[in-house]
């Protein structure tokens, strides 16, 4: 049986922390930043976790299942 590809979009998205948690970039951060508050942009600066509702699928996509 051939091996299962991770999906290419996904792997460079995605970074582990030490104990194996995924963690994600946050959007809205990369163009029309006039509208947006300094308070917005801010926050959206930095990475966060994956929420536990998404887990599932963006394990699927780097193949950890």
């Amino acid at each position: 049986m051939p091996k299962q590809k991770t999906n290419s979009g996904a792997k460079k998205r995605f970074s582990f922390t030490g104990t194996g948690k995924i963690k994600r970039h946050h959007a809205y951060h990369s163009h029309i930043l006039t509208k947006k508050t300094k308070k917005q942009k801010r926050n959206l600066l930095g990475s966060t976790l994956v929420d536990r509702d998404n887990l599932k699928q963006v394990r699927d996509l780097l193949r950890l299942r």
